[in-house]
């Protein structure tokens, strides 16, 4: 039987995930889908993938009582229905978990997987063109150095006939090198009825999905094999492999960011979340880590050893090295944090300076203002978090200590090595230490002989 071809832009697809696995080999109590890579657990890497590939409806099939994988599911893709899967009796069986989302009747179902993270849109893309050109069913395929493991994808002459599982093949059928990658797409019109009539007459007694391609064969459906790089179709099953996964998804974004315009000057040193954003002429030095949400201005200098998280970098921002932004700082146009700085749900104001060893959290600092080595804004009581404000072009002295809530004034000056613990008005100086006692000719003879 064959269809009709479609134009591909007229038509709907539905994408399930599957994602119930345990992941009993990652050795975790955390769900094997929600390991994380690049910031990202890898179900979202599947899920960002599926939704960039066109899908209008989107099915994960997850663990009975997963609450917080149904959560994941919603921050990756919201709106997607959550399916459980009650029993483990192979991967055409969880399919059918999400029968009243094929029910629905998408012109193609793309079915994916949540420990499959490498996958890229355009792979998924290329998996359901098929179908569109009259293909009942289309398979992604490898050609693998080492196939053992592997389903073998079959073929007579130009013909796809079926997919043999490793423990199910043969002599002959081990020897050939075309693996099943596991991903699949089903004309909507064929799927309920071929993932219904698959049987589980196999050595392990479960219902195989890659069986589609034997029944599709048998009822004279075209069925096309869809190339695809080995190291983009890997599973993630051990941390071993997440490591591997993590080392390949570090290397795209980091081509990524030089191609759109940043330096890296070592990049394989160079750790990118999945969201980070650097702008033009951004320099990166060695040995930075960009933790999700971080935004980094054109212009900007990231040096040695320095960590982001959830931090925004306007423009000709300078950072480190050895600084540490966590989440909510902001940084103006040209404002720089030096060594050994600390900024933690602060606002540095346009120029203004952080250079050495300094904490700043909670606090709001204004354009131009400085504040010296050794500043800490003491901004926890043991039980609340109270804000430091310091006025545009304010100078705080070295080793100084402002006790939150304090309001430092514009172009007020404190002295060195005070403990503020009230308010300073602008263009005041405030001094909070105790005064110098100096005894003349008392350490004479108290050295050592």
């Amino acid at each position: 039987m064959t269809s009709t071809p479609t134009a591909p832009g007229a038509r709907s697809l539905l994408c399930v995930v599957l994602a119930a696995g345990k992941g009993t080999r990652m050795r975790s109590d955390l769900p094997k889908v929600l390991h994380p890579l690049a910031g990202r657990p890898m179900l979202g890497h599947v899920l960002a993938a599926v939704r960039a590939a066109g899908a209008d409806a989107v099915a994960v099939v997850i663990e009975p009582g997963r609450a917080d994988v149904a959560a994941a599911v919603e921050v990756a893709a919201p709106g997607a229905q959550v399916f459980p899967q009650a029993e483990r009796l192979g991967t055409a069986h969880a399919v059918l978990a999400a029968r009243p989302a094929l029910e629905a009747g998408c012109d193609d179902v793309v079915i994916a997987f949540g420990d499959t993270p490498l996958i890229r849109p355009e792979t998924l893309a290329r998996l359901r063109a098929p179908l569109a050109e009259g293909a009942g069913v289309a398979v992604l395929a490898f050609e693998a150095a080492d196939p053992t493991g592997y389903g073998r994808v079959l073929t007579d002459g130009d013909r796809v006939v079926a997919i043999c599982e490793e423990k199910d093949a043969g002599p002959e059928e081990r020897r050939v090198s075309l693996s099943n990658a596991g991903l699949m797409a089903l004309s909507g019109r064929l799927a309920l009825d071929l993932l219904g009539r698959i049987g589980n007459a196999n050595a392990a007694g479960e219902y195989y999905l890659p069986d589609a391609v034997a029944l599709a064969v048998a009822d004279g459906e075209r069925v096309a094999v869809v190339p695809v790089e080995e190291a983009e179709a890997q599973g993630v099953n051990d941390r071993v492999q997440l490591a591997a996964a993590e080392a390949v998804i570090q290397a795209r974004l980091r081509r990524e960011a030089m191609l759109a315009g940043a330096t890296l000057i070592a990049p394989e040193t160079v750790f990118l979340s999945h969201d980070t954003r650097l702008g033009r002429d951004v320099v990166v030095e060695p040995h930075v880590v960009f933790g999700p949400g971080v935004v980094v201005g054109d212009g900007c200098t990231i040096h040695a050893f320095s960590h982001l998280e959830k931090t925004v970098l306007e423009p000709g921002v300078q950072i480190g090295p050895y600084a540490r932004l966590r989440p909510g700082a902001h940084l103006a146009r040209g404002a720089r944090i030096g060594n050994f700085v600390e900024v933690k749900n602060a606002a540095i104001g346009a120029g203004a300076k952080v250079n050495h060893l300094s904490y700043v959290g909670d606090a709001e600092v204004g354009a131009g203002a400085n504040l010296g080595a050794g500043t800490i804004t003491c901004n926890y009581d043991g039980v609340n978090k109270h804000r430091t404000v310091i006025g545009a072009g304010a100078f705080v002295g070295s080793n100084s200590a402002l006790v939150a809530p304090v309001t430092i004034g514009a172009r007020a000056y404190v002295g060195s090595g005070s403990v503020v613990t009230d308010d300073v008005p602008a263009e005041a100086l405030a001094l909070g230490r105790g005064r110098q006692v100096v005894k003349p000719g008392w350490a004479k003879g108290k050295g050592k002989a």
